[in-house]
């Protein structure tokens, strides 16, 4: 397929964009999966090429917190091969089963996670995790793994759903943000390799979309980690907030036309 320098600039510049938020908060593929379809792309091809991007970017943006100590590497060392497994049964899945099926429910709960970060002032602002209980583990872990499925699937606002079970678990803004960021990468690499492997990955295209994913992953860990909670939280209401109103348009169209 012959590619417009135009359009492909555009989407270097919205790879750049979507690494830099997905960095921080998570929801970078509702930049970047518009600019690939308008590329000429088909569903399918958009989809893994937008996971070759992710995966470099979130391994960068998942080194810079590292680096930065807010990273609890036991954890997710533990949780890293679940995300993947379970990111590989989603886009095995999703080749079979529409998209839209899950639609309304991540409505919903998106909505839920913005309502509750809103009345919870405080909420993140400081770590409280102090130990897991087998039945803390138990919810922890399949959190993570459904998500992780989630995102093999259909992915829109994986890397805000992961920040809020780390949330959830007593994690401040930042180090969840971290953490969200590794098992991220776990499920990113997980979903390309299904994509790879179904023969739906533009891998000239991809690549040159990962090292302006890299440069914005980069940015985007380097602003999480000086701003600190309060810039993050607020990225975090922002963005969790515009994944509604996609999903939710995304849905009316669905049904309307």
């Amino acid at each position: 397929m012959e590619l417009d320098l135009t359009l492909i600039l555009i989407a270097i510049g919205l790879a750049f964009l979507a690494a830099f938020i997905d960095a921080v908060v998570g929801g970078g593929g509702l930049i970047l999966i518009p600019g690939l379809l308008a590329l000429g792309l088909n569903p399918a091809t958009a989809l893994g090429t937008n996971k070759m991007a992710s995966a470099f970017g979130s391994l960068t943006s998942a080194f810079r917190f590292v680096r930065a100590k807010k990273v609890d590497l036991p954890l997710v060392g533990k949780l890293f091969p679940l995300s993947f497994l379970a990111a590989v049964g989603g886009t095995s899945l999703a080749v079979f089963l529409p998209s839209h099926v899950l639609k309304p429910l991540v409505i919903i709960i998106l909505t839920g996670v913005l309502i509750y970060t809103l009345l919870k002032k405080e909420w993140g602002s400081e770590r409280t995790v102090l130990t897991f209980t087998l039945l803390k583990s138990i919810i922890f872990i399949l959190l993570i793994m459904i998500i992780g499925f989630y995102d093999g699937f259909l992915g829109g606002g994986t890397g805000s759903f992961l920040m809020f079970a780390l949330l959830i678990m007593g994690f401040d803004f930042l180090s969840a943000a971290g953490n969200a960021k590794v098992l991220n990468f776990a499920s990113n690499i997980g979903s390309l390799f299904m994509f790879m492997f179904l023969g739906h990955v533009d891998y000239v295209l991809g690549l040159i979309l990962a090292i302006s994913s890299i440069l914005g992953s980069y940015a985007g860990a380097q602003f999480a980690i000086r701003k600190g909670v309060s810039y993050v939280k607020l990225l975090f209401v922002v963005v969790t907030l515009v994944l509604i109103l996609k999903n939710a348009c995304d849905y009316v169209n669905l049904w309307l036309f």
